[in-house]
């Protein structure tokens, strides 16, 4: 397995720190407001890393965190009058649903900032006992970025961007301006308070991942675990800092490589609220079934930006729909084993640093030449199984391709109308039981003049739209 790194800005052959195994962690949201596609890209990006992963026949184990403490979230608990578990579940369970409509599979560790408070306490009192951290007399517990000399070494880079780099206002209590906040302590006026030996408060951003990193994997004198993911936008400064007080609490690096996804833009433009074009996953799930989104965000190479459009969308669909009407010409069937040429060759794409468009014009050519044996064979069961086979092996390394074809062709159907076509079809089978085969046949019209076909199938009658 080959990865770009984003620090040595390279591609690496993947050397875990425990032989077999793979550690990964990737930055999960803020959960005050529903997901955007942002998030659904750097979850199928990391969705596509493990199951490579698996497919290799790694052990993966992969954390994703949620904040659950933050300024915004705060900020929701006064506008909405709702309570910060409230506010948070809500998301949460929102974020949970959205992503397995994407087929994204759940991490392993699935930690909380709220659930790893004795954790994040514990780092920054070894920080401050250390002298990488400061008390100023607000409360507040500031990181010392002069106290480690490799700061700057992950991003190349060390900015001064307060909104990011520390979610708090600008004091004239920090030492220097590219400290960052640890702790924060609590006002007079805010309710939400969690008590420390520093003070009452609520963690920064940037510590409650290292805490929960160091809670839950157990890496080397080297580093704490294999891969570090999540948005290009956190490279800096939230992963610069993360790597900074991890490597000045523990004595060793984070992460032993560090992989980031590309921005999402729509039409063009970076994805962001402030642009007013922000594109929610809930509204895109309403109109697009989970599975074309998921191949059509997938379809441009993780690293690489991706603009969003519908025409792009569209044509995507078209290209999932030719797998579909091949597995129609396979099934029913039983699967046997996947080509072993095919098998190995995705693999081998997706191992070049989850090389995806080699592995869509792989399928693409499976699919050309699985038709062409069709036609000239279509009866040869050995050969349907085998292409049974290789689109199951494409659903479970790609996560498309596993739904039953008239399902498939079923998505974007009103309820209304399936009420209706279903209501037609138990018609036609008592018109085809009492031998109207007049009747019979003019509900196939009917149905055919409703843009839906229908096939007559020892199980049933099957549909989908012609």
């Amino acid at each position: 397995m080959f990865i770009y790194d984003s620090v040595q800005k390279t591609k690496l052959q993947l050397v875990p720190i425990k032989a077999g195994e793979v550690s990964i962690y990737v930055c999960g949201p803020t959960v005050y407001d529903d997901a955007h596609l942002g998030h659904a890209r750097s979850a199928l990006a990391f969705d596509l890393l493990s199951r490579t992963l698996k497919a290799l026949g790694y052990k993966v184990t992969m954390a994703k965190n949620f904040t659950d403490i933050d300024d915004k979230i705060i900020k929701k608990v006064e506008t909405t009058g709702k309570s910060m578990q409230e506010i948070t579940s809500f998301y949460i369970d929102s974020y949970l649903k959205e992503m397995a409509a994407l087929g994204v599979r759940r991490a392993d560790i699935e930690p909380k900032a709220t659930q790893s408070l004795d954790a994040i306490e514990t780092m920054i009192q070894t920080l401050i006992d250390n002298g990488f951290a400061y008390r100023v007399p607000s409360g507040d517990v500031y990181f010392d970025t002069s106290k480690d000399s490799h700061y700057g070494n992950i991003s190349r880079r060390v900015g001064e961007d307060e909104e990011n780099q520390s979610r708090v206002a600008h004091t004239d209590e920090k030492k220097n301006p590219k400290d960052f906040a640890l702790w924060k302590a609590c006002k007079k006026d805010e309710d939400i308070c969690f008590k420390t030996s520093f003070s009452s408060g609520r963690p920064g951003w940037h510590i409650e991942c290292s805490a929960m990193i160091e809670k839950h994997f157990h890496g080397n004198n080297e580093y704490s675990i294999d891969i570090h993911g999540g948005g290009a936008d956190l490279l800096f400064p939230h992963h610069e800092n993360e790597a900074a007080q991890s490597r000045c609490a523990t004595g060793h690096e984070l992460a032993k490589y560090w992989m980031h996804n590309g921005f999402v833009q729509i039409d063009g433009e970076k994805m962001s609220k402030s642009l007013g074009n922000s594109f929610f996953l809930k509204d895109a799930l309403q109109v697009y079934d989970g599975e074309i989104l998921r191949y059509y965000l997938n379809s441009v190479h993780y690293r690489n930006d991706f603009n969003f459009n519908e025409e792009d969308l569209l044509a995507a669909k078209k290209r999932l729909d030719k797998l579909y009407r091949l597995k129609k010409r396979v099934i029913p069937g039983q699967a046997s084993v996947p080509h072993p040429a095919f098998k190995s060759a995705l693999i081998e794409a997706m191992a070049d640093d989850l090389n995806v468009s080699v592995a869509l014009a792989l399928i693409d050519q499976m699919i050309t030449q699985s038709n062409e044996k069709l036609d000239l064979n279509p009866k040869d069961k050995k050969l349907k199984n085998e292409i049974l086979a290789n689109i199951e092996f494409i659903d479970s390394l790609l996560g498309f391709g596993g739904k039953e074809p008239f399902e498939y062709f079923q998505i974007g159907i009103d309820e209304t109308v399936k009420n209706k076509i279903e209501s037609l079809l138990h018609e036609r089978a008592e018109a085809k039981k009492n031998k109207d085969f007049t009747r019979s046949d003019a509900i196939r019209e009917e149905l055919l003049a409703m843009g839906i076909s229908i096939m007559d199938t020892p199980s049933g009658t099957l549909w989908e739209k012609a």
